[in-house]
């Protein structure tokens, strides 16, 4: 009999597939029924950003307080940065260089009459420097919890988990309440992804019905551009990390391949962060660094959003150039992406942040109104390179975690990871 009923037994993936399918299908044919779906597309979102918090916390101070001391926890996160400004940096190089070749806005005359209103564009800007680092530290981190921001949870926590640490035996109590809750949060991820198939297929039915198949042409040039970027950054930057680490392709592949596509349909890192950090914990990457280095990595390993930005933003520089003759030369190119690494960082959390950070740092380096403009033509087509963009934040994070598990002296054992025990452990 189980034999016999299989045809209908379909994996989560598959289901993703059926229902990303159906909502593209709903979107081309019956656009005004499509857009009324964006509800369930909310309620799947919503339910999925109730997990972060929680989950966030519960992993970062049980990895912190089992890592036990100051000095683990500054090896792994000086490593991780390290290695997350490595490859940011090889992320905006490709895409220069992509960018430059293929030339998407060479030939695009911004329109000057006011028909490209920047109006629905997001009226903030980055902040700086100064303002990121005061940032990171909450004033109260209910109310971080509450609007989401992992960077200020991250801080929070890391600090409790120390203060936790130190506390010893009478803390105990309190880390493993924070590894329940954890795994609690990852049960509580397994239920809503049940839910999965169909808030992704109303998403994607809400953005073709209300966009329509045409947007696709719009700016066909950069989006194929950005693809081709990206995949030329996966196959080689990627490629060689793995080389390097000796990493099982197929087996990663099937870890994260799951919380990759529902990054990629729902343009939201924050909807694959759960099931990222539980398949990595199955791969055998300890949860003391899945905890500290994927949220991390959310703020300051933002590989596709990064490649992203310096594409966009030389494809202003091509239209504003084709528009008024005035040519940016690959030496301002450069100084706008040393401002974009700045100015980038702790985006991947809000929607559409990173047409924000264009839009005000391209400013600084080019005609406001101008580049303003440009922006908004990106805005129409921006949902179909955030999705590109964002499940590749999420791959290049999950492979974060794999390289850190390896430098802290993870062995392979078959396709999976294995902790050395704690006296093997290098500093």
């Amino acid at each position: 009999m189980p034999s016999a009923r299989q045809w209908w037994r379909l994996s989560l993936t598959q289901q993703i597939l059926l229902g990303l399918a159906i909502g593209t299908a709903l979107g081309a044919l019956v656009p005004g029924f499509a857009t009324e779906l964006k509800f369930l597309r909310d309620i799947f979102l919503n339910l999925i950003k109730s997990i972060i918090a929680p989950l966030v916390f519960g992993s970062v101070v049980a990895g912190i307080a089992g890592s036990g001391t100051l000095r683990a926890v500054g090896r792994i996160g000086a490593k991780s940065l390290l290695y997350f400004e490595i490859v940011t940096t090889l992320a905006l190089v490709v895409g220069l260089v992509v960018v430059n070749i293929t030339t998407p806005g060479a030939g695009l005359v911004l329109n000057t009459d006011g028909s490209n209103s920047a109006e629905q564009l997001p009226a903030s800007k980055p902040k700086t420097l100064i303002e990121t680092l005061v940032h990171i530290f909450p004033a109260s981190i209910i109310e971080s919890m509450a609007r989401g921001d992992i960077l200020q949870i991250v801080a929070f926590s890391t600090i409790f988990g120390l203060a936790t640490a130190a506390a010893g035996e009478r803390a105990q109590s309190i880390v493993q309440w924070c590894e329940a809750l954890a795994q609690v949060m990852f049960r509580f991820t397994e239920l809503v992804m049940r839910f999965a198939p169909i808030g992704i297929g109303a998403a994607m039915a809400y953005a073709i019905g209300h966009q329509g198949l045409g947007v696709l042409v719009n700016l066909g040039e950069l989006i194929l551009s950005l693809y081709v970027a990206l995949a030329i950054f996966v196959a080689v930057v990627f490629g060689a990390v793995a080389a390097i680490i000796r990493l099982p392709v197929r087996a990663f592949i099937e870890h994260v391949r799951e919380p990759f596509m529902l990054a990629f349909v729902t343009t939201s890192s924050e909807s694959a962060l759960p099931k990222a950090m539980e398949n990595m914990e199955r791969f055998g990457v300890p949860r003391r660094i899945v905890g500290f280095v994927m949220p991390l990595g959310y703020s300051f390993n933002l590989d596709g959003t990064t490649l992203y930005l310096a594409m966009a933003s030389v494809f202003l520089a091509q239209a504003i150039e084709s528009t008024t003759g005035q040519h940016f030369s690959f030496g301002q190119q450069l100084m706008l992406m040393l401002a974009l690494m700045v100015t980038s960082k702790g985006v991947a959390a809000v929607p559409r942040a990173s047409l924000v950070v264009l839009l005000a740092t391209a400013s600084s380096f080019m005609d406001p109104s101008l580049v303003a403009i440009g922006v908004a033509v990106i805005f129409g087509v921006d949902e179909f390179m955030d999705m590109a963009r964002t499940s590749v934040n999420l791959l290049g994070n999950c492979l974060a975690t794999v390289v850190i598990a390896r430098w802290e002296g993870c062995r392979w054992e078959g396709e999976r990871l294995v902790e050395p025990v704690p006296s093997a452990v290098g500093g």
